[in-house]
């Protein structure tokens, strides 16, 4: 058995394949997807955690225990490939990531680049900083040997982004193992209280970058790959935000 959680917060179009399987997460509507309010799970968390509940249902209930790989994508984003098509576009098939992962250990999406700026001076200036401070200093309390792998990442220009891959189920246990408790702790000492929706996913950006931070203090053998946007990307308007953000200096 192999499965890729397609993380949805609606009604939306699925691959028809059984390598993806949909999880409803958070609250919302009713669907035929699986839900993440199911069994062990923190699905009141998904305004703050995002599409981490959905990786915490599965790893707490073992749903990949038999599966030969695992992985997430989200219902509009998938990684490209050769197989089924949704709206027109080929996505990822079994076949294809057998192969891979004969010789890399992760597949994960290609990079974004951060060409004005680091990435944390991107982040300071689309979020709060303070939050990317207090990831550090939990770190250099709790996991102190990720302290390299921390500021390496924060110095760079470019991140694996949307939470996104696909792996052995024993490294998704491995990072879940570390993830969590970290973030456990973080969300005892960030107050989101007065975030607007935006930031209050905040849980899920320090995710990302905190899976950069595992992925190279690991030395996993990483293959990337283009991202299949089913409803397209803005780039010009993402831009613009950004460019925007760090003229005012303000997060949001």
């Amino acid at each position: 058995m192999r499965n890729i959680l397609i993380s949805s917060h609606k009604n939306y179009v699925f691959p028809k394949s059984s390598l993806y399987v949909p999880i409803q997460v958070g609250k919302g509507i009713n669907s035929e997807a699986i839900r993440d309010n199911t069994g062990n799970n923190i699905s009141n968390k998904n305004s703050t955690f995002c599409e981490l509940t959905a990786l915490y249902w599965a790893w707490k209930n073992n749903f990949f225990k038999d599966s030969d790989f695992c992985g997430l994508v989200h219902y509009r984003r998938y990684f490209k490939g050769s197989g089924e098509r949704i709206k027109g576009k080929a996505i990822l098939e079994e076949s294809e990531i057998i192969n891979y992962l004969k010789e890399y250990d992760v597949l994960l999406p290609k990079k974004r680049r951060y060409y004005i700026e680091t990435v944390a001076s991107h982040y300071a200036n689309a979020h709060y900083q303070k939050d990317l401070l207090l990831t550090r200093e939990l770190l250099e309390q709790q996991e102190s040997e990720y302290l390299p792998a921390f500021d390496k990442v924060m110095q760079g220009r470019s991140l694996y982004l949307f939470n996104m891959f696909v792996m052995s189920p024993k490294h998704f246990d491995d990072y879940m193992n570390w993830l969590f408790p970290l973030l456990f702790k973080l969300e005892q000492q960030i107050d989101t209280k007065d975030y607007d929706s935006y930031q209050k996913r905040v849980f899920g950006y320090i995710a990302e970058r905190l899976f950069n931070v595992w992925i190279l203090k690991n030395n996993l053998r990483i293959k990337t790959l283009a991202i299949q946007h089913l409803e397209g990307e803005n780039y010009l308007l993402k831009a613009w935000g950004v460019l925007k953000r760090k003229a005012s200096h303000n997060p949001g």
